[in-house]
């Protein structure tokens, strides 16, 4: 059913893409990415998100250099965090499988051209292609909207109690705890595109728990401006 749906929701979006209602950042200049910290995929273009199996590190990086790429060269017509405001397809929704990775992939590489006008510039050339599927990475693991509706009041109580923590400097007894539900909710997070794992703030939250007071101030700040998106 959920595989239906993002396919349905994207299918409409490229179909408006398609009528020029859409891909109105032809003007835009784009950002160089720095992608030292990837491995190389070769200099011939791929079908399929290198990045997706490279293990939780790997993706971890390509989903942090993926996103601000993504927030400084796709954002202005796609959406912050990939949320898209109606005019550009809504990139969360773009099958996490080769089907997804193929249609992406050629987009990027050589933009969209309507009627002798540029809808979106191909950033192939400019960008290289471990920028692309960093980018790719980091818009497949974005959360379905509406996610986080059921975890909000029990992330709300665990930001609460983190922020507690990193006023009193204390909570070490409970870290452990508060980190495994945090990484539970985490696993209950379903993305757009179909992919296991999305990259959620319930995630993020957990993984910056290190026993520090900084540390569970960094965490409560991560929840704070996620649900403060979220409603």
């Amino acid at each position: 059913m959920a595989n239906t749906r993002t396919r349905l929701s994207f299918t409409l979006a490229g179909l408006i893409a398609a009528t020029g209602l859409a891909f109105a950042h032809g003007d835009v200049t784009p950002q160089p990415v720095n992608t030292d910290a990837l491995p190389d995929v070769g200099e011939e273009w791929l079908t399929e998100n290198p990045y997706r199996n490279m293990g939780p590190e790997v993706w971890q990086t390509a989903i942090d250099i993926g996103g601000s790429a993504f927030n400084q060269n796709c954002a202005r017509c796609h959406g912050l965090g990939a949320v898209s405001g109606g005019l550009a397809p809504d990139l969360r929704y773009l099958e996490a499988e080769e089907f997804g990775d193929e249609w992406f992939a050629e987009r990027f590489q050589f933009g969209y051209t309507q009627n002798g006008t540029t809808k979106m510039p191909a950033f192939g050339e400019l960008l290289g292609q471990k920028a692309a599927w960093a980018i790719r990475t980091y818009v497949e693991t974005r959360p379905d909207e509406g996610a986080l509706d059921d975890h909000m009041p029990r992330l709300k109580e665990l930001r609460d109690l983190l922020e507690t923590w990193a006023e009193n400097g204390d909570g070490s007894a409970d870290q452990e705890a508060v980190t495994t539900e945090l990484a539970e909710i985490a696993s209950k997070i379903e993305t757009g595109s179909g992919a296991p794992k999305a990259d959620s703030i319930a995630y993020r939250a957990s993984k910056n728990i290190d026993g520090t007071p900084a540390s569970y101030k960094a965490a409560a700040e991560i929840l704070t401006v996620g649900l403060s998106a979220a409603e």
